[in-house]
């Protein structure tokens, strides 16, 4: 169970992250969540899908990792960073660290302020290997801070990622999908409970509705997240390749 922590330069201050991917560290997952800042990267190596969420309902992108639950096909251990290709989505790459949000005082009024936790329960935390997360006088190290705008990044992203969604939602161009991929030695793989763009759909949307897509940039995603389903096929190679 994860054992979150407000990260601070005393208590912390010799502590160390592994920065590379393995099944040991949780990363041996079908999908991670995805959103429409870092879609522009997700399409040249993963398919962007999109699914309800199983706690709210509400629809989510996510970038698929694999063919089922516990496969990923993007880790390899034969790498030195673990991972296959030269983007690792924003979800996974900010390995044991999350958002959380303190009260603070700023001129005179008390705000949420958002700050950074630290799992130190999870094996990549230690004090011999890895990233050091500060400096030895206490401020943070290059790695804190890429990790600090990297989660600044998810937490603006995910808030995006709802809007859009629920745009697409009101013009209707979410439609479910099931994928079957066909592998070498004769095995269907099926994909369920997933949707995609409706191409026709959105090359319906005309007028007023069309200047709002194409200004708010929810035009241009929809457009990745269709070019992105080539990757698929891709995927499906890599799986026959590693039998």
């Amino acid at each position: 169970m994860a054992r979150p922590e407000l990260l601070n330069n005393v208590t912390h201050q010799n502590l160390r992250v592994l920065t590379r991917h393995a099944a040991e560290f949780g990363h041996q997952v079908g999908l991670t969540l995805t959103f429409p800042a870092e879609y522009a990267d997700i399409q040249r190596h993963y398919p962007i899908l999109f699914r309800k969420s199983p706690e709210q309902g509400q629809f989510q992108s996510v970038a698929l990792l694999g063919f089922q639950a516990e496969e990923n096909l993007f880790l390899a251990t034969d790498l030195p960073g673990g991972w296959r290709t030269d983007y690792v989505p924003a979800m996974i790459a900010r390995g044991p660290f999350m958002i959380g949000f303190q009260n603070q005082v700023i001129e005179g009024e008390e705000q949420q302020v958002p700050v950074i936790h630290l799992d130190c329960d999870d094996p990549r935390v230690n004090e011999t290997q890895g990233q050091p997360l500060f400096l030895p006088h206490g401020g943070n190290s290059p790695y804190l801070e890429h990790i600090g705008q990297l989660l600044s990044r998810i937490r603006d992203g995910i808030s995006q990622d709802q809007k859009m969604l629920a745009v697409f939602d009101r013009l209707g161009l979410l439609e479910p999908v099931n994928i079957e991929i066909e592998l070498h030695n004769d095995t269907k793989v099926q994909l369920k409970g997933y949707y995609s763009i409706s191409q026709d759909k959105l090359n319906a949307v005309q007028g007023d509705e069309l200047v709002r897509l194409n200004r708010s940039g929810y035009l241009c995603a929809a457009y990745l997240a269709l070019t992105s389903l080539g990757n698929i096929s891709r995927m499906a190679t890599l799986r026959n390749q590693q039998g």
